[in-house]
């Protein structure tokens, strides 16, 4: 499912404009990442947990030479499924 097919999922689901919908999508994922950036986790309980982690640097090896390459430091995204979630795709 695409971000297009989620709005317009919300929009049947709230009855809500597919535009109005596609607003609040919007405005939820903006804030999930500014939350992010703060560096603050974002609990949807039911769902699941977004959090920022920090990867430090590290040797990894270009696939295609084998020779060994320096990955730098770096923030990425993790996300921790709820029991909610879990259940309803096991």
């Amino acid at each position: 499912m695409r971000k297009p097919e989620l709005a317009a999922a919300i929009a049947e689901k709230a009855d809500l404009t597919k535009d109005q919908a596609n607003r609040v999508l919007n405005a939820v994922l903006d804030e999930i990442t500014k939350a992010l950036h703060r560096k603050d986790s974002v609990t949807l309980v039911g769902f699941g947990t977004f959090v920022q982690r920090h990867r430090g640097a590290r040797t990894g090896k270009n696939p295609q030479t084998g020779q060994p390459v320096k990955i730098k430091a770096s923030n990425t995204v993790a996300f921790k499924p709820g029991k909610s979630l879990k259940d309803a795709v096991n």
